[in-house]
């Protein structure tokens, strides 16, 4: 089989996967939903789901210090990487020792693919058509409720400096289907970095501050955050259901209608 990644390069597969080898969490967690618990056999210290993974296989460092050596020695047929979390060093040296498919996620059509991809190359076809069916029937129901009240919203990643998620991001896309109107201007980039007050003059409905990749906390940040954004409402919101891709923006639904009636 010869399949195509988001790279432009192509996979081939002489037969679907049985040693797997994923480099980042969500597509771990997609695996996982898959059925695949007995192909997998390498993940990241960051893949802690599903619980216990990470005690059953073999850890082969984190996202960007991959463990070459320890990869190798699993004798994988497949690894996953992703673009934005994996370095181009860290794939071009996987490629050595097995077929390396890179994922690229930013739409809601490119995790879709993503998980047709993952299907084909480990023979969990219909698995993965009926997740797909059901992500989209809960966009669509989502949608039916929420599309015609946007908030404008400033989502933060990271606070020294502050920083947004910008435009062409997977964030921005789950932020559209929550509900949301990102007021990060395009022409800023995917994750720009702002002063105070250049924030103060943007007058977000609603500012979103993740659980991650910076900490936010509201006993720490609320009152600084609130004098930015006098104005604004301020909520903590959980990073996974905005960033995780595969399986995962199953559970995010039911997050975002609890957000919405916060």
């Amino acid at each position: 089989m010869i399949i195509k990644d988001a790279t432009g390069e192509t996979v081939q597969l002489p037969k679907p996967a049985k040693r797997i080898v994923s480099l980042f969490p969500s597509q771990t967690h997609l695996l996982w939903y898959l059925g695949l618990d007995n192909e997998v056999v390498g993940v990241t210290r960051f893949c802690k789901y599903p619980p216990g993974w990470k005690n059953q296989k073999t850890v082969i460092g984190g996202t960007k210090d991959v463990k070459t050596e320890r990869v190798a020695s699993l004798q994988p047929d497949l690894i996953l990487a992703n673009k934005e979390e994996n370095t181009k060093e860290i794939v071009e040296e996987l490629k050595k020792i097995a077929p390396v498919y890179v994922s690229e996620i930013i739409t809601w059509e490119d995790n879709l693919k993503f998980i047709e991809d993952i299907g084909q190359m480990t023979a969990t076809t219909s698995r993965a058509k009926n997740l797909i069916t059901l992500l989209n029937q809960k966009k669509e129901e989502f949608d039916k409720k929420y599309r015609n009240t946007p908030e404008k919203v400033l989502y933060f990643i990271w606070k020294k400096p502050w920083m947004t998620a910008g435009r062409k991001t997977f964030i921005d896309t789950m932020l559209q289907i929550a509900g949301y109107q990102n007021l990060t201007p395009l022409h800023k980039g995917r994750y720009p970095a702002w002063k105070p007050e250049e924030l103060s003059e943007m007058r977000p409905d609603t500012v979103l501050l993740s659980s991650e990749p910076f900490p936010f906390k509201p006993e720490k940040h609320t009152e600084e955050t609130q004098r930015i954004f006098p104005h604004s409402k301020i909520l903590f919101v959980e990073g996974e259901p905005f960033t995780w891709t595969g399986a995962f923006p199953l559970q995010a639904f039911d997050y975002f209608e609890k957000l919405k009636k916060l």
